[in-house]
């Protein structure tokens, strides 16, 4: 339903309404790989753990580049958990496993991808020298997935995977691909520097960024909140739009070039031809924006005053000591609903019944 300032409503309160109106297209989601799901999903359930199996005074955090076809398998199964569909990314991209190695299951997700050129709430704290704003920008990431699968995320394993994405060991990869990198459209070689992260939250105020520090340093800096617009509450329209739009003589494929804003373009120019308003898209969630700085001398590196970034020190292992007393054990004392969660749930979350499609 529209209200009458142009933004949705849904019966639901809070962010479970919020979820509710990421489900459907989700669901399509789900239902699209219902083949692949059911030929892999016995294979890769075993990675998923039992509450059982975790014992929170032994969890070991391994951090695993996604690089093999296992590993990338049972990251893009663990994907379609999320309310928020799941998007290949674009540009440079960097996916991880998050590990337990005290029993070989996985915690949780991590990905990054190229940055979006335009983001107002971080173009707002710097001003760019003239001419280096896309060379500069492409010196940061954007978090596409992060967060925990159950049951490590009912012990806030989220917190843990958040702190990761500031570790040095992230940057070491990113580093280690990124040097000497001939860059696609530009054709050039950028510096292998990553000095922040950017991301938004999926319902509203974050309660997984803020309030994130690591020995009293601020990890996710809030940078305010998106305007509400986007595609996710019109995905179900999306196949539409493309065959009508093809049928103009308009292609809608995507590829080399499009990056990331293929779906809203497309569903722009299909309400054009269609004589609806653009502000259709207006679905009025407003995401909260975070900056992860992973340099003390962000502003001066953006801004051209210093030459090199002058990095934080944040190992790995550190910042899973900091979680393991800050946010672990406090939580596992406090709740134990996790202890009773069984992986064979997944099956409910992932497999349609047979005929059954997405309503």
């Amino acid at each position: 339903m529209i209200k009458e300032d142009g933004t949705l409503w849904h019966p639901f309160g809070g962010k479970e309404g919020l979820r509710q109106m990421h489900r459907p297209a989700s669901q399509l989601e789900i239902a699209a790989r219902q083949n692949w799901l059911r030929r892999h999903l016995p294979q890769y359930l075993r990675f998923f753990a039992n509450g059982n199996e975790v014992a929170p005074e032994r969890i070991e955090p391994e951090l695993l580049e996604v690089v093999t076809e296992r590993q990338h398998n049972l990251f893009r199964m663990a994907r379609l958990l999320w309310s928020i569909p799941f998007s290949k990314g674009y540009g440079r991209r960097l996916r991880f496993l998050i590990v337990d190695r005290a029993n070989g299951k996985l915690i949780g997700l991590l990905a990054l991808q190229s940055p979006p050129l335009s983001f107002p709430a971080r173009d707002r704290l710097f001003r760019y020298p003239p001419g280096k704003k896309t060379e500069l920008v492409n010196q940061t990431m954007d978090i596409q997935t992060l967060g925990a699968v159950p049951p490590y995320d009912r012990l806030l394993g989220g917190k843990l995977i958040a702190l990761v994405a500031a570790s040095n060991e992230i940057r070491q990869v990113y580093s280690r691909k990124y040097t000497g990198h001939v860059t696609e459209m530009a054709q050039r070689i950028l510096p292998p520097h990553l000095v922040a992260l950017t991301t938004t939250s999926a319902f509203g105020r974050s309660s997984l960024y803020n309030r994130l520090t690591h020995n009293g340093t601020v990890i996710a800096e809030s940078l305010g909140y998106t305007e509400g617009y986007g595609t996710f509450h019109l995905m179900e329209l999306y196949p539409l739009f493309r065959e009508f739009l093809e049928n103009q003589g308009i292609s809608t494929r995507g590829g080399f070039g499009t990056g990331p804003r293929r779906k809203w373009q497309t569903m722009v120019r299909a309400l054009d031809r269609l004589g609806l308003p653009s502000d259709l898209l207006r679905h009025g969630v407003k995401r909260e924006a975070f900056l992860f700085r992973l340099v003390h001398n962000l502003e001066a590196y953006m801004e051209g005053r210093d030459a090199e970034p002058v990095y934080r020190d944040l190992p790995f292992s550190d910042l899973v000591s900091w979680w393991r007393e800050r946010w672990l054990l406090p939580r596992a004392q406090r709740v134990d609903g996790w202890r009773y969660w069984r992986r064979e749930e997944l099956k409910g979350l992932l497999l349609l019944e047979q005929g059954e499609g997405v309503t």
